[in-house]
């Protein structure tokens, strides 16, 4: 059974290590750097964090999320250029499920949970135009394009969940 909770500071190291290890630098399609301490900053500044975990606690995927003008990292500057969304959007991502729970349901327990945390709030994020699994995954949600963008000679897809985006 997949529970959705939001991270507390315990959860830095595994959430950090998840990420870590589906980043650019190592194939996966995750843009940044994700050390322990960024996640602990992002969780006690008030940036929600999704956790999904089995019934034994570990950890299957994790939704970060921040509040406009928090994250100042320069894809996420140029997506708010691209598409600025509502006043009250947030920043949605990244997201990463664990190899080993992809397909699962994962993403759609951590995107329920967000919606609820979120209730009518417009989530704004980027996949790259190089990954069309999680570009196919945020459409199933219903996700819709509304805009796209260049950052460092790759395409970035933004996409909204407002209805009428």
């Amino acid at each position: 059974m997949i529970k959705t909770r939001l991270a507390t500071s315990p959860d830095a190291d595994s959430i950090s290590a998840l990420l870590t290890a589906n980043g650019g630098d190592r194939g996966g399609m995750l843009l940044g750097q994700w050390p322990r301490e960024a996640i602990e900053t992002r969780i006690a500044n008030g940036q929600p964090i999704v956790v999904a975990t089995d019934d034994e606690g570990r950890l299957l995927g994790a939704l970060l999320t921040s509040e406009k003008g928090y994250d100042e990292a320069p894809p996420v500057q140029a997506m708010l250029k691209a598409w600025p969304g509502q006043a009250d959007a947030y920043v949605y991502g990244p997201v990463c499920v664990s190899r080993d729970a992809r397909g699962l349901g994962v993403l759609e327990a951590l995107y329920a949970k967000l919606q609820a945390t979120f209730p009518g709030r417009e989530a704004i994020l980027f996949i790259r135009e190089d990954n069309p699994r999680s570009l196919k995954a945020h459409l199933r949600l219903g996700m819709r394009e509304v805009a796209r963008y260049d950052f460092g000679g790759k395409v970035l897809i933004v996409l909204s969940d407002r209805p009428d985006a």
